[in-house]
């Protein structure tokens, strides 16, 4: 089977964690041992966040006064493809021994005229308190919206179009090699209408709804979207609260997940399936191997044929 696997933000950085190299180091193994439990049997391609990193990437940059300029959030998305990319192929390296693995940087097409560029939603960075968000928002210029536990900044998420590295990524996937790839959503380009010229945007795509284009892209039959809650709840944060154990597209849809948090892991499952017929789920990075076996997370699975 192939699974398509994107790994939330808590793959390498906890809520409340500081996002220094050691932290990040300590969580890899993790991961590694979580994801080579399902490699042993599956071809598996390998998505992951990257919010907490551009965010402190991108405060650096600001800050630098060697620079006339900070550098644009399309390199920095690159550079943490490189980084965490390069994190995870060592772990995996040790975890699976003889498997061959790439990390490859990848790059997300979107609409130049994606109406997200008018309206910031996608939360980068560390979490802020209101009084040092409005500061730095005034400082940098940067918008800012309140999280579940305080503020932070928010930048343009286009849609995701195309990914124009999946002729490779198939070739590699063809070899036996697990790939990791389309990390943070992938680095944000449009192309020239009339040479086809990429040039990169101030943007970072949902890595979610760019996992569901890739499971799409290279006919996956699982996309499995790992966070840090053990499924989907109904009326979450509330004394109705339940868990949504299993659900078509609609029904998810019709829960109203919020766009800052469930809303676009929702929403890519719920496209993956509806487009493919294939499965999907969201649950647990630890559970993984216990979602995919159908016994932990929320399955989203097609409707059944009218009768």
């Amino acid at each position: 089977m192939r699974i398509v696997i994107a790994l939330g933000g808590n793959a390498l950085l906890r809520r409340g964690e500081r996002p220094d190299a050691d932290v990040q180091l300590a969580n890899i193994d993790r991961v590694a041992t979580v994801i080579a439990a399902l490699a042993y049997d599956h071809e598996v391609v390998l998505t992951h966040g990257n919010g907490p990193q551009i965010g402190l990437l991108a405060l650096e940059s600001a800050s630098d006064p060697a620079l006339s300029a900070p550098y644009p959030l399309d390199l920095l998305g690159a550079q943490t493809q490189g980084m965490i990319g390069s994190l995870l192929v060592r772990s995996l390296h040790d975890t699976l021994p003889g498997h061959p693995i790439a990390a490859l940087v990848t790059h997300t097409l979107v609409r130049a005229d994606d109406p997200a560029f008018r309206q910031p939603t996608k939360y980068v960075g560390q979490v802020y308190p209101l009084e040092v968000a409005r500061s730095l928002a005034r400082k940098r210029g940067w918008h800012i919206a309140q999280d579940t536990t305080g503020w932070r900044r928010v930048v343009a998420s286009p849609a995701p179009e195309r990914i124009v590295e999946t002729n490779t990524i198939h070739q590699l996937l063809s070899g036996g090699t697990l790939v990791i790839c389309a990390g943070g959503g992938g680095v944000p380009v449009t192309a020239d209408r009339d040479t086809g010229a990429l040039s990169g945007v101030e943007a970072v795509v949902d890595k979610d709804l760019t996992a569901a284009l890739l499971a799409e892209d290279l006919k996956a039959d699982f996309l499995l979207i790992l966070t840090d809650v053990p499924n989907v709840y109904a009326d979450f944060g509330t004394p109705k609260q339940r868990p949504v154990l299993d659900a078509t597209p609609a029904e998810l849809r019709r829960a109203g997940f919020p766009a800052g948090s469930m809303g676009p892991k929702a929403e890519a499952a719920a496209r993956f399936v509806e487009r493919t017929g294939g499965l999907a789920a969201i649950g647990a990075l630890d559970a993984a191997y216990e979602i995919v076996h159908g016994r932990s997370g929320t399955l989203v699975r097609p409707a059944l044929p009218a009768a």
